[in-house]
């Protein structure tokens, strides 16, 4: 009987141990998933946080504003110009509707911003571009 409870005992505890030895110290903790950011809502949150004075008497909507900063990377990735995209004699894309308008200033910050969230690798391009010509 004692033969019998010792080896029970042992086969336990083999199990035991068995089942533990490695779990503790090598587990690596779950991977948390990324959160996937829209680039639309970045772009409008940070718009918004922005507040741009050339809209204090009226400014665009959410809808009136999202569709800019895809067509402005495309132009850009084109190998165009902020100064084209702004232009009425190039891409035409200069943030303006019904109702509302936006001082050039503003306009190409919200270019930047619109790069930030859509196109980031374009970024420095933006930024340098409009440092050279002394917008930004």
């Amino acid at each position: 009987m004692r033969t019998r409870t010792l080896a029970a005992t042992l086969f336990l505890l083999a199990g035991l141990t068995g089942c533990g030895s490695n779990g503790g110290d090598d587990a690596k903790p779950a991977a948390k998933p990324t959160p996937t950011v829209n680039p639309d809502q970045q772009f409008i949150t940070a718009v918004r946080a922005r507040a741009f004075e050339s809209w204090n008497d009226k400014g665009p909507t959410d809808e009136e504003l999202a569709p800019y900063p895809a067509q402005w990377c495309a132009e850009l990735q084109a190998g165009h110009s902020v100064d084209y995209l702004l232009s009425l004699q190039g891409a035409n894309l200069y943030p303006i509707g019904m109702g509302w308008g936006t001082a050039k200033p503003d306009a190409q910050e919200l270019v930047v911003l619109g790069v930030e969230s859509h196109c980031p690798a374009l970024r420095a391009q933006v930024t340098q571009e409009l440092r050279d010509s002394g917008g930004y």
